[in-house]
């Protein structure tokens, strides 16, 4: 393809990609991707004032040769999530120069990630989760029975897709039950530090400045608390990921406190806020889809499609950054050596040439390649647990409930990064 002209989004159309209440409106939003993915499918985000430049990458092939090219396209060099210019040198100020608040397996570039992947891969393969299924099963029977009692009404959010997926990963990470609110509360801070209702500061109107300290705070709870862990877990090892990290040796050396803290942290966080995402998604779409809801009821082999179709529908993480290692050509644009990219997640899955009709939920969708899970060095760790879980947890709402409706309007959370509802409220009949 010949080089174009570089294609620029600034002022108003560039501030509305990073503005996090652009995010709530998800057909607007996907309205916006829709054209630029047309028109200028790798377009130049200039807000001089308020962050550095960056590339928005649209379309599912451009976002698929990035996360596949981790040589080319590098996670460490930057931050790998969106931040502006105060955030960032905030950031820097208080980690020693990392742009990264948490040093993590998404910040870190080859060689030293696939030493620290390997440490709990095999943990996470279908084999090893197959000997939790029932842990799981009880888990969910639990989350379903506050549904059940609830009596016919209620908001899916708070009472079953937020606390069921934090009491998995809770589980595999061996924290006690009685700590559980605890990670709840310092994730909301952590990913829902842009949305006033899941923050939980009582600041209805936050500036960036608070935001990151919000979310540093957060972070320094969860070092304090995974620290003391981490000496229970050498001290007694138990059969958990928490004592798996806390022993392991990289070069015959333990992992730095930030290094392990940063673990936990992505495995804690990142497992519980995506998965509640796509959990109440695909509640959603089968609430405004009766037939659909029973046709799934009569037959269960639709409920891996379902389970799917939510992830891509979802698309919880929204985005990642990369930083190029050379120069190189990206849709037609020239791309430099240490430019800042944004690979739209939400925009490649709703990518026409690749999902035909994509705004359209439908289980039956064959074949599914979405990309809400990442693709390459960096597809995420936990994609099998995240199906185990989902299918698992319907799998009991479908024994138990006999019609689904909506009961109100879902409302979805402020956020650029890690995305999804923040209520949902359901009106249900219970299976006799």
């Amino acid at each position: 393809m010949a080089t174009q002209t570089e294609a620029v989004l600034s002022g108003e159309d560039a501030l509305a990609i990073v503005d996090p209440a652009n995010y709530v409106d998800w057909d607007s939003l996907l309205d916006r991707f829709d054209k630029l993915r047309s028109e200028t499918p790798v377009v130049r985000v200039v807000n001089d004032e308020v962050h550095d430049p960056f590339w928005l990458v649209t379309s599912y092939d451009d976002v698929m040769r990035i996360s596949k090219d981790n040589k080319l396209f590098l996670n460490s060099p930057r931050s790998t999530t969106f931040s502006d210019k105060k955030s960032g040198v905030f950031v820097k100020s208080i980690t020693g120069g990392d742009p990264n608040l948490v040093r993590s397996l998404v910040a870190l570039d080859a060689p030293t990630h696939p030493k620290y992947r390997r440490l709990t891969q095999d943990w996470f393969m279908p084999k090893n989760l197959g000997k939790m299924e029932d842990e799981i099963r009880a888990l969910a029977k639990v989350t379903v029975d506050r549904l059940v009692d609830a009596g016919g009404e209620a908001d899916f959010v708070p009472l079953v897709s937020a606390p069921y997926p934090l009491h998995v990963v809770m589980q595999i990470l061996g924290v006690p039950e009685a700590d559980e609110q605890r990670m709840l509360f310092l994730t909301q801070q952590m990913f829902g530090g842009q949305d006033e209702d899941l923050n939980k500061s009582g600041m209805a109107n936050m500036t960036p400045e608070q935001i990151m300290q919000l979310v540093v705070g957060a972070v320094a709870d969860f070092e304090a608390y995974f620290a003391k862990l981490t000496a229970e877990k050498r001290a007694n090892p138990t059969d958990d990921v928490a004592s798996v990290i806390a022993n392991a040796k990289v070069d015959g050396e333990h992992l730095s406190d930030r290094d392990m803290a940063g673990y936990y942290i992505i495995l804690a966080a990142a497992g519980h806020d995506t998965t509640s995402a796509s959990t109440a998604g695909a509640m959603m779409a089968l609430a405004q889809d009766p037939e659909q809801f029973a046709r799934l009821k009569a037959d269960r082999d639709l409920l891996p499609g379902i389970v799917e179709e939510a992830i891509r529908w979802t698309t919880p993480v929204q985005h990642f950054m990369r930083t190029a290692a050379e120069d190189t050509e990206l849709g037609g644009q020239k791309i430099a050596k240490d430019d800042w990219l944004m690979i739209s997640y939400i925009a490649a899955n709703h990518d026409e040439s690749v999902f035909p009709d994509p705004r359209k939920f439908d289980a039956s969708r064959s074949p599914n390649r979405h990309l809400s899970f990442g693709a390459g060095a960096h597809q995420c760790l936990g994609l099998h647990m995240a199906r185990l879980e989902m299918r698992i947890l319907f799998n009991e709402l479908l024994d138990r409930i006999e019609t689904l409706e909506l009961a109100g309007e879902p409302k979805r959370a402020k956020s650029t990064f890690v995305g999804g509802l923040k209520t949902l409220p359901i009106r249900y009949s219970l299976s006799k």
